[in-house]
């Protein structure tokens, strides 16, 4: 919503909009691949036997509710380590620079910056990502996620005003929230069968 007001031009061509916003979402995309990536080759070192793989299944799905609760405002878990990163004076002035600067590429890098920024959704599949044991699959996760949220995306900046009203996007992060907390507490469960056995 930021970058569509602050950097598309109402004025413009509707394939200019339209090509700012795919541009951006490319960009996003881009950083969920390299995090998929890393995230893969490191879930890879805990697929040596089902043992270990099940504690990892366990511990990941406790971040996961933890993460799902803290989305929900029940706690505090993720905002401090968010709020080091994305108020972080660097990350500040690339995001100022990029969000007043009118060119196409701004847009990929916004999207790109934007992408390793702290998201609970992103959290939820990077730890489906390295729960998958292979960088090319943490890759492939991180992509298919990143395409299918892009229609969503690109609509989002068509709607802008209307998706400024809080009770729309509270209802969203809760119900996301919720689904982050149920597959935490299966993964859970796979973990600790898999350890109990």
């Amino acid at each position: 919503m930021a970058y569509s007001s602050a950097k598309i031009d109402p004025t413009s061509s509707s394939f200019h909009q339209f090509l700012s916003h795919f541009i951006y979402n490319v960009g996003r995309i881009s950083a969920y691949i390299i995090l998929g990536i890393l995230f893969g080759a490191l879930g890879s070192l805990f697929t040596f036997s089902a043992y270990v793989s099940g504690y990892f299944y366990f511990f990941a799905g406790i971040v996961m509710v933890l993460m799902g609760l803290s989305m929900m405002g029940k706690m505090k878990f993720l905002t401090s380590l968010e709020s080091n990163i994305a108020f972080h004076p660097l990350i500040k002035k690339i995001f100022s620079h990029l969000i007043h600067t009118k060119t196409l590429v701004s847009f990929y890098g916004l999207g790109l910056l934007n992408g390793f920024l702290p998201c609970g959704l992103v959290y939820f599949f990077l730890a489906t990502a390295a729960t998958s044991g292979s960088a090319i699959q943490g890759a492939l996760t991180m992509a298919l996620f990143g395409m299918a949220t892009m229609p969503a995306m690109l609509g989002l900046g068509y709607v802008v005003g209307f998706l400024k009203g809080s009770v729309f996007r509270e209802l969203m992060i809760k119900l996301a929230s919720l689904i982050i907390i149920v597959y935490g507490i299966y993964m859970s469960y796979v973990g600790f069968a898999a350890v109990a056995r």
